[in-house]
């Protein structure tokens, strides 16, 4: 089968569609934060929260317990928590749609260059920088009143209260890196030299 990538494009390829898919599902998954309200355990993402309190009569206020997004992006509790969605989604599209583009060039001849595989490096240094923007601003939406309602008053922005963070935030700001360091090293050699033109 032709195939445009040298054999460390081929490593790269791997990296990239590794990196892009622990990005994208850790984002996906509300488990960046652990934390107990009302002696039951949630966890929250950015946008997505599992354990809530609802309200069953005029007084009467129940934990359900399940997973599910906010009913809309205004109901994202905090600011800083709908900017790092936001960043967050836009880069691990980047990542995504570059994972194509590489695995693509393990199977179609000429497809990336060594011009095209740096460009492509960039994009990943460029969506591995938003995630990693994205991380850094969770910590601001820690002061939201959700937030202290699981973690403690004590909670503010970069204090967790009782709280802890989860194993998600910690493997989308892995990826991100890795993206960023070595996704971003290996497509410079990525791509096979282009025909020499006689002109």
């Amino acid at each position: 089968m032709a195939s445009s990538l040298t054999q460390t494009g081929a490593v790269w390829a791997l990296l990239s569609m590794l990196c892009a898919a622990l990005c994208s599902t850790s984002f996906f998954m509300p488990y960046w934060l652990f934390g107990f309200q009302m002696g039951k355990p949630v966890s929250f993402s950015s946008f997505r929260r599992c354990t809530y309190p609802t309200q069953t009569g005029e007084e009467s206020v129940v934990m359900v317990e399940e997973c599910g997004r906010y009913a809309s992006f205004h109901a994202i509790p905090s600011l800083s928590w709908q900017i790092s969605t936001l960043v967050i989604s836009i880069g691990c599209t980047l990542l995504l749609l570059v994972s194509l583009a590489a695995v693509l060039g393990c199977c179609i001849k000429d497809l990336i260059s060594r011009m095209t595989g740096r460009l492509l490096g960039a994009a990943q240094f460029v969506g591995g920088l938003l995630i990693s923007s994205g991380c850094a601003l969770y910590p601001l939406g820690w002061n939201s009143p959700e937030i202290q309602q699981a973690c403690g008053n004590a909670s503010s922005q970069f204090h967790l209260g009782t709280c802890k963070l989860g194993w998600a935030y910690y493997s989308t700001g892995a990826g991100a890196a890795a993206a960023m360091l070595i996704c971003t090293w290996l497509s410079c050699f990525a791509g096979k030299n282009g025909k020499s033109s006689l002109y």
